[in-house]
């Protein structure tokens, strides 16, 4: 299975780099319209090799799914948070009752339960 694994993450470097390799030329960024930039005097760019514009943009793209999400998921963590503090609280009534029954000295709940009968 490593091995699967480790050629799996291997192609996805190669495959990573020669992308890279592909698109070294430098691209401008820019923030906003050119002509809507010269008509507010500003004009924020910068110049990045293709490669990094695109890894930034998949990137971003993860980080903004992985958010969407977590968001959506919130309802569900809050449903198995409220179940697990039910399970723990009838786990707690289940030994408390196993407590006040007495066992026997044997820990049979059978037994404790003829002991009680006589």
């Amino acid at each position: 299975m490593k091995t699967i694994r480790y050629t799996f993450w291997a192609i996805i470097g190669l495959c990573l780099i020669l992308i890279g390799l592909a698109n070294r030329d430098i691209v401008t960024v820019r923030a906003m319209p050119e002509a809507l930039g010269n008509l507010l005097g500003l004009s924020p760019d910068i110049q990045l090799p293709m490669f990094v514009v695109i890894f930034l943009g998949v990137g971003v793209g993860l980080m903004i799914g992985f958010l969407w999400e977590w968001v959506r998921e919130h309802r569900i963590r809050v449903d198995a948070r409220g179940k697990a503090r039910e399970v723990e609280s009838l786990r707690r009534e289940v030994a408390q009752l196993r407590g006040a029954s007495g066992r026997s000295a044997d820990g049979d709940d059978v037994l404790a339960l003829l002991e009680q009968s006589k």
